[in-house]
């Protein structure tokens, strides 16, 4: 019988890193079938596919980041009802969440698979890639609803404390993912479609699985037909929270969308550059990310129980463990970097490998700062104020946007990878002002109540 489990009482540190482990290891699958898809993608298509897959990565970005931003969006009114122990309210807003969960993912997958050869002309694709790149960005945006489905059954299931059971059902998706990656390219000989036709249908498996175990297995959410209605109110309340979250990853992704266009305009050698270096800089940030997700469950539950104060010693102990972190992947990348390019490339690719390596060496100098936007951010959302988390993903749209307007053009690569730095930490800059004014509030309402 799975378990939910409440954060709301005892020692902040183990709390949260037990929580945030199975999260970790989850993002690690997640960036795990990335890189193998890129690798399988480099080694056997060649680096035009590879660049075909990853022309239109911050396009994936915009649009799955949104479903994301809406799933996390969307658990934060279950973890808060949870932690105060309002079950019945609880149920409602599960239902609710995947009633509007269903709406909103075919209306995004119908609109950006008609728009798709568009966007790919918008963000300049060259066009010795284009038609690999369509087939790519196609499959992906039919295949929304399955991933908007998965993440919200796992937003859920994280609202109630319990960040093993997505963990399985990933594992489960991340190696039928790379299995059918090696049948659909390597046997059926589908090219870059077979990739991105593996990855949706793992996904789609994983969250109908997922769906079925959640609702057999964890007593909680067991619902009665009147809990299961649709509630205008409660949907009300879900997309004023969701919403601003999945625009503050979609409007994160526009400053990608500059920088990316900016890029591919210095040719397939940077595209295919820049494509391997987001792979493998996406896994080693994957900490951050997931320390930040174990903060909005954390800051969640603990804002329904009314301890504001627990809140800023999760916010100590996880910074705590995201500096060892950061020190620990510096090195990593320092040192290793050209060995790590070689999985996407072969060794006479010298002018990809030189570049791949700049872009990790720089980015590995400002973890610390991008560790800090994840865990204050997430903490802030966490706590119901998602709106001001959306206006520092602004932040970081403006940062990259300067640099994709005024800098790649007059200094090219070395600016590209400048560009997630610059707008780490304009986050950063918005952030720590933005916590100070939420947590003083939080104090201010439990000294009111």
């Amino acid at each position: 019988m799975a378990t939910s489990k409440e954060m709301t009482a005892g020692p902040a540190l183990p709390l949260i890193f037990n929580f945030t482990l199975p999260l970790l290891l989850g993002n690690l699958l997640q960036q795990t079938y990335s890189l193998v898809d890129a690798a399988i993608v480099g080694k056997f298509l060649g680096i035009n596919s590879l660049a075909s897959v990853g022309a239109s990565s911050s396009v994936i970005f915009l649009i799955l980041g949104f479903c994301n931003g809406c799933s996390c969006g969307f658990g934060i009114p279950v973890a808060q009802k949870f932690g105060a122990r309002d079950y019945s309210t609880m149920r409602r807003y599960v239902s609710v969440s995947l009633q509007l969960s269903v709406v909103l993912s075919v209306i995004i997958a119908i609109i950006t698979s008609l728009y798709c050869a568009d966007i790919l002309r918008l963000i300049r694709t060259p066009e010795n890639i284009f038609d690999d790149a369509y087939a790519y960005l196609l499959v992906t945006f039919i295949g929304v609803p399955c991933t908007f489905l998965y993440n919200l059954l796992s937003s859920v299931i994280r609202a109630l404390g319990d960040s093993k059971t997505p963990f399985w059902f990933l594992l489960f998706s991340t190696i039928l993912n790379i299995l059918l990656d090696f049948f659909c390219i390597l046997v059926l000989d589908w090219g870059v479609l077979g990739a991105s036709v593996a990855t949706v249908f793992s996904q789609g498996v994983s969250a109908l699985l997922c769906y079925l175990y959640m609702y057999r297995r964890f007593q909680i959410l067991k619902s009665t037909p009147n809990e299961r209605k649709f509630q205008p109110k409660l949907a009300k309340t879900l997309m004023y929270i969701g919403v601003p979250m999945g625009l503050q990853f979609s409007i994160t992704a526009i400053g990608s969308i500059m920088l990316q266009s900016a890029n591919n305009a210095l040719g397939t050698a940077c595209v295919a550059a820049f494509t391997s270096a987001i792979r493998i800089k996406m896994f080693f940030i994957c900490p951050f990310e997931s320390l930040g997700i174990a903060m909005a469950t954390y800051s969640g539950q603990n804002y329904g129980a009314g301890k504001p104060e627990r809140i800023w010693t999760g916010i100590k102990v996880s910074s705590l463990m995201m500096i060892i972190y950061a020190a620990f992947t510096f090195v990593v990348l320092i040192l290793g970097s050209r060995f790590l390019a070689l999985l996407f490339v072969d060794a006479s690719e010298i002018e990809i490998l030189k570049n791949t390596e700049l872009y990790l060496h720089v980015s590995c100098y400002f973890f610390p700062t991008l560790g800090l936007l994840c865990i204050l951010r997430y903490t802030i959302q966490g706590a119901g104020y998602t709106n001001l988390a959306m206006l520092s993903g602004v932040s970081e749209m403006i940062a990259r946007t300067l640099v994709s307007l005024y800098a790649v053009p007059v200094w090219g690569f070395i600016a590209v990878c400048f560009g997630d730095p610059s707008a780490w930490i304009a986050a950063d800059l918005f952030l720590i002002p933005a916590f100070i004014y939420v947590y003083r509030r939080l104090k201010k309402m439990v000294a009111l109540s």
